[in-house]
């Protein structure tokens, strides 16, 4: 009985850690992004690159892959990225972590998070099949 209850405080570890963390809104997060391009990381490495534009649109491009549009909504206080690429929703919980914007992807069991290291005003460079169409 003792390890059960020594497994079920483990398994909550991770929830009772973020629990004083409050996700941003679709406003606040539309309020953040959009006009930008931002480039986020995992442990230090680039994961990829997203440049915000009106109406929810995105530019998404894994480090080093073409980009692919999409749109984003906010679904049950997740946001949910749609891509031309893929029928099914990506869906990330975004934070403000000291005016950085850090992303925990939904159903992630390790917890880890995008942290946002740069941000520019300027357009995405997207090289690639679309280039000259």
């Amino acid at each position: 009985m003792h390890a059960l209850n020594l497994s079920l405080a483990l398994l909550l570890i991770p929830l009772v850690a973020g629990a004083g963390e409050a996700p941003l809104t679709g406003g606040e997060f539309e309020a953040r992004t959009t006009g930008r391009t931002m480039t986020y990381a995992v442990d230090g490495k680039v994961y990829g690159t997203e440049q915000y534009l009106p109406g929810n649109r995105v530019i998404w491009a894994f480090e080093g892959d073409d980009c692919v549009r999409g749109i984003w909504e906010e679904t049950a206080g997740r946001i949910c990225f749609l891509y031309e690429d893929d029928p099914e929703p990506a869906c990330w919980q975004f934070f403000d972590d000291g005016g950085r914007l850090t992303a925990r992807f939904d159903g992630d069991p390790e917890g880890a998070r995008l942290k946002e290291v740069a941000q520019s005003p300027e357009p995405m460079s997207c090289p690639g099949p679309e280039v000259g169409a």
